[in-house]
């Protein structure tokens, strides 16, 4: 035990002792934390108050400091973050186990009498760094016997959770810094000592609230809420580097440090939200959320700051994300953002966007299989103009079925000339997503390929940003020749399904012969390639759908068809080079037959939608342009080009003028 001067051990017979009169009291926003959106409370609850309605249930699953949580102390919270040192404030504040306020105040007093004489972790890694020598001694001290306490069963979670929080608010307070913790400041003396203060939690908390130390991604598959409230980090800095030193008192490990910071290891604790994979692992969180509301804060630095603190998700890849989730409503708000810089950032705004959710039912799902040209970008332009009320819907050229799968209709006729691409839907209907899932590894385990989930790329000695094509290359190559000469039926699709996961941008072609020629790629069946296929799988088997295999000319059966009918027309493009356009798969008199099918439904009063391209590149489709000119159809020109593509262009900046013709 360390050598300390006038310490006041805790008993429950000193419950009744008068207290210092100077012991103070703490509550939730008492700690500089960046980002921190107390000041934005009046803002965040107004927007909710007068935009969502019958909230009893609020998640804020990037939680900080806990300051939004605390505006809805009224209704069942769910709390999360993925540092500790902010998931046990959570449990201090929000948590419903009940406590001793006397105990709590009783220790607190007493810790603040110590003087710790003796060195201990904190002191000989930290002293006279964020703090004083004695000032470490007395933090080591005290978060040791708060965990002794603990094991010993002196005090319970709640208790141990407010004592660390205490521990935690009274060492950021005096710690020396300018806010953060990836410096501190040399050559200074230390002018203030520890002082703890007794955390006042709100009372009356519901009996429900749970708080987690999880994954945020991994754990929104769990959990439920009418609102999800978000805030992930917006830019490079990473948190755990920005609270590396309070991180290591709230989980006391005590693990090594090194630097002049005195960093421990922090890798598992990364944020992808802070790297290039932002994008990425934003939209895979939204598909995953269940709920009526959510509330996204993001502010517009952009390209405003420094590179650092300029934002990782753009602003169109946000509106495109919620989006397919629901309807969204922007609300923006004067800001001072944080800048590490002496930049005077201008016009910056902290935005609000609510997602109205769909029902989990009319969610918009991507295909999964990355067919080019599909129109999943497109989806909340395109499906905004279709009818309120479809009988039939026939997806004429259906390809990825991305629109087919996500029009609400009561019925959906795929249609396509290919009829292998037919022939892995209705396996995947067929078989549903489970036994689809179990052949899918069966054939990745028998050829060897890659499982970076499970195990990573250092595992195959691979980067990310490189990809797995050199450990794939053999395998994949083994699985492409046993397809090539395998019987048809159900595991002959599923192996043609896995060798388009694996293969060059996960696309489709054959060659002449009818033998899948691709070479490998760099990716894998991932969690993201997991979903999308679950998701896929289960509207298939929910809906009432159809697949026929016939050319346009041939495909639709116009007696059966109503004027509550749509037929949604996505050929070809006529002067775009892509791989369904090769060795003349497309041409004029095809371009004029459909055109001549589309006016044949308008005379018999069923409605049609056509997607095309105008003019793309400097070609203009002449064809097009003629027919429109002398029909009374509706031209809507969309705001997309296409950029993930597998075919190459020297100019990328000249965009598609890209439209939907509607005859209603």
């Amino acid at each position: 035990m360390p050598a300390i001067e006038r310490i006041i051990p805790y008993e429950p017979t000193l419950f009744t002792m008068k207290l210092d009169p100077v012991l103070k009291t703490t509550y939730i926003n008492s700690r500089r934390y960046l980002g921190n959106k107390y000041k934005l409370l009046p803002f965040i609850t107004s927007v909710v108050a007068e935009n969502c309605e019958n909230v009893n249930t609020v998640a804020d699953i990037f939680a900080g400091t806990g300051a939004v949580a605390s505006a809805f102390t009224d209704k069942q919270l769910i709390t999360n973050d993925n540092l500790y040192s902010n998931y046990i404030c959570h449990v201090a504040w929000f948590s419903p186990v009940s406590y001793s306020k006397s105990k709590i105040e009783q220790l607190i007093a007493s810790y603040n009498l110590l003087i710790v004489k003796t060195d201990n972790y904190m002191s000989n890694n930290f002293a006279d760094t964020f703090f004083s020598r004695d000032d470490c001694r007395k933090i080591g001290y005290v978060r040791e016997d708060i965990e002794t306490r603990f094991a010993n069963g002196g005090i319970n979670e709640r208790e141990r959770a407010l004592l660390i929080t205490s521990l935690l608010y009274a060492a950021d307070k005096i710690a020396n810094t300018c806010g953060h913790y990836d410096a501190y400041r040399q050559g200074i003396e230390f002018e203030k000592s520890l002082e703890m203060s007794v955390p006042l939690p709100y009372n009356r908390l519901n009996r429900k609230n749970a708080c987690y130390n999880e994954d945020t991604n991994d754990l929104v598959k769990r959990i439920s809420a009418d609102l999800v409230y978000i805030d992930p980090p917006y830019n490079s800095r990473q948190y755990c580097d920005a609270y590396h030193v309070l991180e290591n008192i709230a989980r006391w490990k005590k693990p090594n440090v090194s630097g002049v910071a005195c960093k421990m290891d922090r890798t598992k604790l990364k944020s992808n939200y802070c790297t290039n994979k932002a994008t990425e692992t934003f939209e895979d969180l939204i598909k995953n959320i269940e709920s009526r509301y959510i509330l996204l804060s993001y502010n517009n630095m952009a390209q405003k700051g420094n590179g650092r603190s300029n934002a990782k998700i753009s602003d169109e890849d946000i509106m495109r994300v919620l989006s397919a989730k629901g309807e969204v409503k922007i609300f923006t708000q004067d800001y001072k953002p944080f800048s590490a810089g002496k930049s005077d950032i201008e016009n910056n705004e902290e935005r609000l966007f609510l997602c109205i959710c769909k029902p989990k039912q009319c969610e918009i799902i991507q295909s999964p299989l990355n067919y080019t040209g599909g129109k999943f970008k497109l989806l909340n332009q395109i499906l905004p103009h279709f009818p309120k009320q479809i009988n039939t819907f026939v997806d004429l050229f259906c390809g990825g079925c991305n629109v087919g799968v996500n029009v609400d209709a009561d019925r959906v006729i795929f249609n396509d000339i290919i009829r292998i691409l037919l022939d892995v839907y209705k396996t995947f209907m067929n078989l549903g997503s489970k036994h689809v899932l179990r052949m899918i590894a069966e054939v990745i385990e028998q050829y060897g390929l890659s499982r970076s989930t499970e195990h990573g790329y250092e595992f195959y000695d691979c980067e990310s940003s490189a990809g797995l094509g050199n450990f794939n290359r053999e395998p994949f190559l083994k699985l492409r020749a046993d397809f090539n000469v395998k019987s048809l039926d159900y595991s002959y699709y599923i192996m043609l399904y896995v060798l388009i996961v694996y293969a060059f941008n996960n696309q489709i072609r054959f060659n002449s012969k009818g033998e899948f020629n691709l070479p490998v790629g760099k990716r894998d069946f991932n969690d993201k390639m997991k979903s999308k296929l679950c998701a896929f799988i289960d509207r298939l088997q929910d809906g009432q759908y159809k697949f026929t295999c016939k050319d346009f000319r041939e495909a639709i059966d116009m007696d059966k068809l109503t004027e509550n009918s749509l037929v949604y027309c996505d050929p070809p493009y006529l002067i775009t080079c892509a791989t369904y356009n090769e060795q003349d798969g497309w041409n004029e008199k095809s371009e004029r037959d459909l055109l001549e099918l589309l006016d044949k439904l308008n005379e018999r009063r069923i409605k049609f939608a056509l997607s095309n391209v105008l003019a793309s590149k400097g070609k203009t489709n002449e064809i097009l342009t003629e027919w429109l000119s002398k029909r009374n159809y509706r031209t809507i020109h969309l705001d997309y080009s296409y950029s993930n593509s597998n075919y190459q262009t020297k100019n990328k900046t000249d965009s598609a003028d890209e439209v939907l013709i509607v005859n209603y």
